[in-house]
């Protein structure tokens, strides 16, 4: 069975940038989908990014324009490139990974914290 684990996150000052990786100890080929889901305090989980296995990316509203979601197969590594930060990008972000063509699993990671201040 895949795990997934993010890394990167941490305290960073607003208009700054970060960029946080999440890393499949399997085979990342038999997802269709990852993407990055994120939990601010007092708030549901939101969709932050997504991409597929062909490359096509899908962006939450808020984070339009300043943040990049990338997939490397061989790596297998998902990225988000956060530019632009702003307080209100502050929460829990999770790596997630769907299969549902061949198959139907769902994969989520244990979160990396990201903190931006004002």
């Amino acid at each position: 069975q895949e795990q997934l684990v993010e890394s990167g996150g941490g305290l960073v000052q607003a208009g700054g940038a970060l960029r946080i990786v999440c890393v499949v100890s399997g085979n990342i080929y038999r997802f269709n989908d990852m993407g990055w889901y994120r939990q601010a305090p007092g708030k549901q989980r939101e969709l932050v990014a997504s991409i597929t296995s062909s490359g096509f990316t899908t962006y939450g509203d808020s984070v339009k324009g300043r943040f990049t979601i990338s997939r490397d197969s061989a790596k297998r590594t998902v990225a988000l490139q956060m530019t632009n930060l702003k307080p209100e990008d502050t929460g829990v972000y999770y790596c997630n990974a769907r299969a549902y063509f061949s198959e139907n699993l769902e994969v989520w990671g244990q979160g990396t914290l990201v903190t931006v201040s004002s």
